[in-house]
């Protein structure tokens, strides 16, 4: 038998003990397009309700945008549904190369190289411009897409203390013997939501003869003054390196990726990056939304400023109520719970007060850091952020963590 019942019952066991431990991600289903709003199932099959969305990477709220949907199907009757083939054999169109383009313009690098999907960027840009000879040096918060690329890559691998300066310093002083030194960070970090020092590295890099690589997903069109991203917000436009970054989140929120830098690097990449050589290209249907998407953003800082305006004032209404965020400037505002099950519990029940928000906990933040991650989005509007208020208040008054600090809460409920 190919599956046998012995092993089949020690993964049942297995998924049985991330039940009753509270770890047990169950995914929800939108009948709606992604937007502010949106109509939910959740998984026990119970009726639709429809709730304001908090947890979406829909920073610009151009997700269902009507000028973007109308792109995608000028793209799909134009060039088709797929192209049926990876980018260097018949898998590349114009409309890539105008998309790659536009990205470079946008990005202020030198060239840009599309991918499937900014995972398949990060799997495999170090692997194709890092040899045995050279080390790689990454902020210890970078996102698992990233490490997994760094696994792939022959080089050496060490770690800095998160945004420690000294820290990287000493790092970089120590690896003065490697070939090439490649200083690895997040633009935004996905789950703190705090930015890169982005102006501190670059000094550093430059002071130590090495390079930068930014990974800017949770940062491309809406940080920054024009929303270029980190390096336009830390002042160090055009001395980034290598840039990866989504097609998946603000830019439409679709899905693919692209690596932006230096124009070695990313002909490096073209040669030699594994995902990119042996993956389907970006559909042209999504080619098509993302061109509109840039030339949106670039005419306007309308919904960057909105998403600034609204993250500004849901931080502050976090904190006056007394919940326990990360600090920072970004959308992403994580409300701190410390304990896997409270996370779970509060979601719940957040959810049954027309909020959706998801839990956080171990594996996708380290052990003793279960949050709740809440997005802004330029579609939200501030009724929509005083609805949510006033839903996080009654939960919060419920679990009794409004004014606690995480040992209050771990005290509470453990870790």
């Amino acid at each position: 038998m190919a599956y046998p019942t012995t092993v089949r019952q020690s993964y049942v066991s297995d998924l049985d003990g991330l039940k009753q431990a509270g770890l047990f991600k169950e995914e929800r289903f939108i009948h709606s397009p992604q937007n502010a709003d949106i109509e939910v199932e959740f998984p026990t099959g119970a009726s639709l309700q429809k709730v304001i969305n908090l947890c979406a990477n829909n920073y610009l709220g151009l997700s269902s945008h009507p000028d973007v949907v109308k792109a995608a199907h000028e793209g799909l009757d134009h060039r088709g549904y797929g192209m049926s083939s990876v980018r260097f054999i018949c898998g590349t169109q114009d409309i890539h190369r105008e998309l790659e383009n536009k990205l470079t313009e946008f990005l202020g690098t030198e060239d840009t190289l599309l991918f499937p999907s900014c995972m398949d960027a990060n799997a495999g840009v170090f692997e194709a411009v890092l040899s045995e000879q050279d080390v790689m040096i990454a902020d210890r918060l970078v996102h698992a897409s990233i490490v997994d690329g760094m696994r792939l890559c022959k080089a050496m691998q060490d770690t800095y203390k998160h945004s420690d300066m000294g820290h990287l310093e000493e790092k970089l002083q120590e690896h003065q013997d490697k070939r090439f030194r490649l200083i690895i960070t997040d633009g935004v970090f996905s789950m703190d939501g705090d930015l890169a020092k982005l102006d501190q590295i670059v000094a550093l890099a430059e002071k130590y003869n090495a390079m930068v690589f930014v990974d800017e997903s949770h940062a491309s069109g809406f940080i920054g003054k024009t929303g270029r991203g980190t390096h336009e917000h830390c002042g160090v436009y055009g001395k980034i390196d290598i840039i990866t970054t989504t097609l998946g989140k603000a830019l439409g929120g679709a899905s693919g990726g692209c690596v932006s830098g230096r124009r070695e690097l990313v002909e490096m990449c073209r040669q030699r990056a594994r995902p990119y050589l042996f993956s389907n290209t970006v559909a042209p249907v999504i080619v098509s939304g993302a061109i509109k998407v840039l030339d949106l953003i670039s005419k306007t800082t309308e919904r960057r400023d909105k998403l600034e305006w609204n993250t500004t004032y849901w931080r502050k209404l976090l904190t006056e109520a007394g919940f326990d965020i990360k600090q920072g400037e970004s959308p992403i505002v994580p409300v701190m719970l410390y304990n896997a099950k409270l996370a779970q519990d509060v979601s719940r029940d957040l959810y049954a007060e027309g909020i959706y928000v998801v839990g956080f906990f171990f594996p996708v933040v380290a052990k003793g850091q279960a949050r709740i991650r809440t997005q802004l989005s330029a579609a939200h509007d501030k009724q929509h952020l005083d609805k949510a208020i006033a839903a996080f208040i009654k939960v919060g008054k419920k679990y009794d963590i409004l004014g606690k600090g995480k040992k209050e809460i771990v005290d509470k409920y453990g870790l």
